[in-house]
């Protein structure tokens, strides 16, 4: 079935990659565009905005690449207000940014745990604050939040502050779902478990296996029950589900995307 965004406007924070390939958010940007959506996608870095961008054309959409750090209160309002002009309209939010500092209470320092409030919950409630009155006025949109599986358990790294803050993204999500239900905006997560993307050699494997990117990969392509990691692309379907009309319903959900790993103990 093809079209399920046909007409729909998308804003999509965190839209490149950390890496050479496809990460959650480059696929949500080339899965909307494939079903009719227009696009604006942000990233902090505007090469990986660029081949988002590139990327997107290919699919048959169009998508204006934008760099800005999002977690930047200033930035994001410039962002918005560039978003909702080239658009006319900001039919969905997806709200993709995040990254993880490895440590447990002892090795966190107070400054990079607000740093990890910040990065990946903070921004959420300044994008919701811009763009769901904007929804309110078209009586309807749509937000997606991409959460983790680490605010769900302990997946054998410590991760207490980034764990912490994907948790509270859950329940800030389901609390704005409630709060604008009546305006016909609805607000759900995505929560993917461990994923394929770029991001682990890119990052992960320096942070937990000494660089070893190998060694990460089977690890966790042996942690799920399936038996391997997840692709990009699985989130992006989970994304437009939320995002699209088939999911009018749908509000304060949570939709897992983790091939089982939160049902076993490994």
């Amino acid at each position: 079935m093809a079209g399920r965004l046909e007409d729909k406007t998308a804003l999509i924070l965190g839209a490149g990659s950390v890496g050479e390939g496809i990460g959650n958010g480059r696929a949500i940007a080339m899965l909307f565009a494939r079903e009719g959506a227009r696009l604006v996608g942000v990233d902090a870095r505007q090469a990986a905005a660029d081949e988002t961008a590139g990327l997107v054309a290919k699919e048959g959409g169009e998508m204006l690449a934008l760099e800005g750090d999002v977690t930047d209160e200033a930035t994001l309002k410039r962002l918005v207000a560039t978003a909702q002009a080239r658009l006319g309209r900001i039919d969905i939010l997806v709200n993709n940014v995040g990254g993880s500092i490895p440590g447990g209470p002892e090795e966190i320092e107070p400054e990079q745990w607000h740093a990890q409030f910040h990065h990946n919950l903070h921004y959420v409630y300044l994008s919701t604050r811009l763009v769901a009155p904007i929804m309110v006025a078209q009586r309807g949109g749509s937000i997606v939040n991409l959460s983790s599986v680490a605010g769900m358990r302990h997946l054998g790294n410590d991760l207490v502050a980034y764990a912490a803050a994907k948790a509270a993204l859950v329940k800030f999500s389901q609390m704005v779902a409630v709060r604008y239900a009546p305006h016909g905006v609805r607000c759900n997560v995505v929560t993917p478990g461990l994923m394929n993307t770029p991001l682990v050699a890119a990052r992960l494997a320096g942070q937990q296996a000494g660089g070893d990117v190998a060694a990460i990969v089977a690890k966790r392509n042996a942690k799920p029950p399936m038996g391997r990691m997840g692709e990009a692309i699985d989130v992006a379907y989970a994304a437009l589900y939320l995002a699209s009309h088939e999911a009018k319903y749908t509000t304060g959900a949570e939709i897992v995307v983790d091939g089982g790993l939160t049902l076993t103990v490994r």
